[in-house]
């Protein structure tokens, strides 16, 4: 199917490339289907894009690259919901800020989107017991990950040509170990 985007045009996703949540997100309750996009170069960032609601997308990094010790510890609740027996099939990334001024971009790891990739599920998780601040300061922390992985934050490439990540390809990728 095809996925309408402001962003990033119109993207091919499979079916099973769709993430439900079924709670929705913190501010968008309603909308529960979302779709892993990243930009095909080097990009740091990936996009949780709405599938039906062209305008909604939200900028993701996985939080290790500047929180090493970054540890989610999941409610019961949050582990029913999100049908995850197995650990290792889930992913953890931080919502992104990214104002004009890039070098004051900020990412919450007070709620980060928790997804297990096996059932295509996700959820956004409020880390009660972890004193985590909701606006970490993180442009710094990327550059010195970029420089240290020949990476760059914002790839110079012209071409911004976009894809939806599919999801049976990201469970043989390594899961983040702290949840």
């Amino acid at each position: 199917m095809l996925v309408e985007t402001t962003r990033f045009g119109s993207i091919s996703v499979s079916e099973e490339d769709i993430l439900t949540f079924p709670e929705g997100m913190l501010g968008f309750s309603k909308i529960d289907k979302y779709v892993l996009v990243e930009r095909v170069d080097d990009s740091l960032f990936l996009w949780l894009q709405a599938v039906k609601k062209p305008t909604v997308a939200f900028p993701l990094l996985e939080p290790e690259i500047f929180e090493k010790n970054y540890r989610v510890e999941l409610a019961e609740e949050d582990r029913s919901t999100l049908k995850i027996d197995n650990l290792k099939h889930a992913k953890v990334f931080a919502i992104v800020t990214i104002p004009s001024d890039p070098t004051k971009m900020t990412a919450n790891l007070k709620a980060p989107i928790v997804v297990n990739l096996k059932e295509g599920l996700a959820k956004q998780v409020i880390l009660h017991e972890a004193d985590y601040p909701i606006r970490k300061s993180v442009f710094a922390d990327l550059q010195q990950y970029c420089a240290a992985s020949q990476r760059t934050v914002f790839p110079e490439n012209e071409t911004q040509t976009y894809q939806a990540i599919h999801l049976a390809d990201e469970l043989e990728a390594p899961a983040l170990k702290s949840i």
